[in-house]
């Protein structure tokens, strides 16, 4: 570096730690304050307030995004305070999020984004296992996949929510980044290729057309396809890069799925029902008669009302007094009155309706 550059550099380097130096004293006043939180509802509510807020974590950061100025993007901001309030939220008490392990999947990349690193994040073997967790309060709070923009709806967690006690507290979409890895970083010597089966699907194209060759194998998660890659050389897995880490795995090849804009979309799962943030969603289950014109008449009641629906997915039934029920997600809250108004009415024409939750839409 030329004594040019250094002399150019040197006093903005000194201001950036001027900075630091401040944005630490608030972090810290920050987290003081938290911690008064904490105390105030250890003795005025008791030890059964809720340590997680998600209508308030929501506000907070969608506040800040409105008024930032940049040049920090919204997402930025988001992932920033996300880690501030996860550690802040520490503090009061440490929050245990059960996902869908082994260590490395995507599951576990959701769970650390959406509530930041300041949790005991801890895998369990399957989604069942996941929502087992939370309902016997192993765990706080869990996290599931639920939809992928390529493959649609994960299907397991939908049957399971047909059945839980349990609610959705919050949203977490991810970009799903797939990566192809070995124990070598080549194909030498393998045989299989194994991940989830939506990943599988999810790769598709490019795996006809490189690798071709190879068998096929679905596994419970990716991360446990890396798992078994790092045992056995005759053995690839298709995981993010988070899982080569993990595992000791090297790449082959990254970006490797069909779609570049694949994302999946993950569902928060716990006891506690959130108040409304003020840009939320309702998740519902509802079934209807199986005769002519009945889902137009479960559709009538959210047009009647002017509540759009953001997702629809139907479900083979399994009582045998109707064919299909229907997953529905809808923009608002349950307690905003057009929304009630409209739950109302589905209620009215529908032969079973169940409510799994309104929460923050992702800020």
């Amino acid at each position: 570096m030329d004594d040019a550059l250094k002399k150019r550099l040197a006093p903005l380097r000194e201001a950036i730690d001027e900075v630091d130096r401040q944005l630490l004293e608030l972090v810290n006043r920050r987290a003081r304050l938290a911690q008064d939180v904490g105390v105030a509802k250890h003795e005025l509510g008791g030890e059964d307030v809720a340590v997680i807020r998600p209508e308030r974590e929501a506000q907070i950061i969608r506040a800040l995004q409105e008024a930032n100025p940049g040049p920090l993007p919204a997402a930025s901001i988001r992932a920033i305070w996300a880690e501030l309030i996860s550690g802040c939220r520490g503090l009061e008490r440490g929050l245990t999020v059960a996902y869908l392990g082994p260590e490395g999947t995507y599951s576990e990349m959701a769970a650390l984004g959406h509530f930041g690193h300041a949790i005991t994040a801890v895998p369990y073997p399957t989604i069942d296992a996941v929502f087992r967790a939370v309902e016997t309060s192993e765990t706080d709070l869990g996290i599931v996949p639920i939809e992928n923009t390529t493959e649609g709806a994960v299907s397991r967690t939908l049957d399971l929510f047909f059945s839980t006690p349990l609610q959705i507290a919050g949203e977490y979409s991810l970009k799903v980044h797939q990566c192809l890895m070995t124990k070598s970083g080549t194909l030498d010597g393998v045989t299989r290729v194994l991940a989830h089966p939506q990943s599988l699907a999810q790769c598709h194209g490019w795996l006809n057309q490189n690798a071709a060759g190879l068998m096929r194998e679905a596994v419970s998660s990716n991360a446990e396809a890396a798992r078994q890659a790092s045992l056995d050389p005759t053995v690839a897995a298709i995981a993010g890069e988070l899982a080569a880490n993990k595992w000791g795995l090297q790449l082959v090849a990254t970006g490797i799925q069909d779609e570049a804009h694949n994302r999946t979309r993950f569902v928060v799962i716990g006891h506690h029902d959130t108040p409304p943030s003020g840009n939320d969603k309702t998740s519902v289950f509802v079934a209807v008669p199986n005769r002519a014109g009945t889902v137009h008449e479960m559709l009538q009641p959210l047009a009647e009302n002017q509540v759009s629906m953001s997702h629809l997915e139907s479900r083979p039934a399994r009582t045998g007094q109707w064919e299909y029920y229907f997953y529905l997600d809808l923009v608002g809250h349950r307690l905003d009155p057009h929304v009630a108004a409209a739950l109302d009415g589905l209620q009215r024409v529908a032969a079973y309706c169940k409510l799994l939750g309104s929460y923050p839409a992702q800020p």
